[in-house]
């Protein structure tokens, strides 16, 4: 009676960690391998036309500096470019602050994705280890714990919709101990080249791969599934 119910708890824990992959992963896609998107934002919102003279070519080198330090791959943020005709630096002190707060949002995702591949393997293991049928439980488990993680999660997404601007604070919030991310687009850059629109844009992309991801799990899942009971009703 116990192994049942523990194989059906590691199964939907599979599930979750599964799906906190996805989700970071999907983040990652579209805030690093997405070619072209911050170009294509940049114009959609003319984000040079509130910067001190500079190139689009420029903008985009600093940039990548910048995707670069939230990697982890560049030691701190501070980028000189070409503005307004002279040679400076293009974040400010606090902008530099904030973004040490913003570095370690983003690599704290990436342990924590690392944990969810381990939590992952850990489970499959255990439920095979303790003699538990893995073709018939980890595919409706994949399944259930799937669909409640993410109808959990579309529920937040329309909530959070309703008024983005509101539950964009209440995210700073939550995740910062500080008020560095409240910004001065006449002094500061930050804001100015990722206005509001543009954290818009990137939440509703991250939520169609995010979707796209979930539904293929979903439907895997259901495949396998719909397998075994052919499989069993064929044995009947």
């Amino acid at each position: 009676m116990i192994k049942p119910i523990l194989h059906r708890f590691l199964g939907i824990l599979t599930a979750f960690a599964l799906m906190f992959t996805l989700l970071i992963t999907s983040v990652e896609a579209v805030c690093y391998w997405v070619p072209g998107y911050y170009q294509h934002e940049y114009t959609k919102y003319s984000v040079l036309d509130n910067l001190p003279s500079m190139t689009m070519d420029d903008l985009l080198i600093v940039t990548e500096e910048m995707m670069a330090y939230l990697r982890g791959n560049r030691k701190d943020l501070h980028v000189k470019t070409v503005m307004g005709g002279e040679y400076r630096e293009f974040f400010t002190e606090r902008e530099i602050a904030h973004m040490e707060d913003v570095q370690g949002l983003f690599l704290a995702a990436v342990f924590l994705r690392r944990l969810c591949l381990v939590l992952i393997f850990f489970c499959i293991g255990t439920i095979y280890l303790t003699k538990g049928n893995l073709r018939l439980i980890l595919p409706k488990m994949l399944f259930f714990g799937t669909l409640l993680f993410f109808g959990t999660a579309a529920v937040l997404g329309l909530i959070i919709s309703t008024d983005f601007s509101k539950y964009f604070i209440v995210f700073h919030h939550i995740f910062f101990d500080n008020d560095l991310w409240i910004l001065d687009p006449s002094v500061d850059m930050l804001i100015n080249i990722v206005p509001e629109p543009f954290f818009m844009d990137t939440a509703f992309f991250i939520l169609i791969l995010y979707g796209f991801l979930t539904l293929l799990v979903l439907g895997i899942s259901f495949a396998l599934m719909r397998k075994n009971r052919l499989t069993m009703h064929k044995k009947d």
